[in-house]
């Protein structure tokens, strides 16, 4: 159950266990120096974990940027999916970016990546273009989402 966890801000002392999650998740996963940088040096970046028993098992991350959120990354632990902490954390997500003054949110997802397209439209986003060859490691294109917050 979804009650059993907990979401709070992300910490620097929290970046290895992020990195665990991050390189379990994707094929071109972000530094050790990107996730410091977004913590220390990116005064839009807003980033959040989700743990169980004090172990990092999610987080996600934004810019919110005046009256937009522009969301980074999304990710859960394999292990923990199809268990709806993802809803719970892009929800946590929205509800903090709403927080901050966002009116609209947007993501870019892997036109391949039907279960993270569904999760987003479940939460209200909608379809809003296409970006050609955005991921690097196989020029696939990324679907552009949009939902009003």
């Amino acid at each position: 159950m979804v009650d059993s966890y907990v979401f709070r801000q992300m910490r620097e002392e929290d970046i290895d266990q992020v990195l665990e999650v991050e390189h379990a998740s994707f094929s071109m996963p972000w530094s050790r120096e990107a996730f410091y940088n977004e913590l220390y040096n990116n005064k839009f970046a807003v980033y959040i974990v989700l743990e169980e028993d004090d172990r990092i098992i999610g987080y996600c991350g934004t810019w919110v940027v005046i009256d937009e959120a522009h969301v980074t990354n999304v990710a859960i632990l394999p292990g923990y999916r199809g268990k709806k902490l993802g809803e719970a954390l892009m929800s946590k997500l929205m509800s903090v970016s709403r927080e901050m003054g966002a009116r609209t949110m947007t993501l870019e997802v892997r036109v391949t990546n039907h279960v993270a397209q569904s999760l987003y439209r479940k939460l209200g986003f909608q379809n809003g273009g296409i970006r050609k060859n955005y991921y690097s490691d196989n020029q696939e294109d990324a679907l552009i989402m949009w939902v009003n917050l």
